[in-house]
């Protein structure tokens, strides 16, 4: 899985990619367990592509979270300075 595609994604399609590999590296596990598994290269890469998604949704809630500081900072900022226009005048 590419990480343009994963970027792509809503929160909600990348939670439910997720589960869904998660399902398939524990089938993978199982198999490598009982000696069934053919190519033991799927196991690695479908870690790495839960670790990009799980590195995506943290950064989208990071950025929620950094957006709404903002917004906090903002509105004191607009705050002060009308508390200093109004003690000017």
């Amino acid at each position: 899985m590419k990480i343009k595609e994963i970027r792509e994604q809503t929160k909600e399609e990348l939670e439910a990619k997720l589960l869904e590999i998660k399902k398939s590296l524990f089938t993978l596990k199982f198999q490598k367990a009982t000696g069934q598994l053919e190519n033991p290269v799927k196991i690695r890469n479908l870690r790495k592509d839960i670790a990009r998604i799980e590195t995506l949704l943290k950064e989208k809630e990071l950025n929620k979270k950094d957006m709404s500081n903002i917004e906090k900072i903002n509105k004191k900022d607009k705050k002060i300075s009308v508390k200093k226009a109004n003690a000017k005048q």
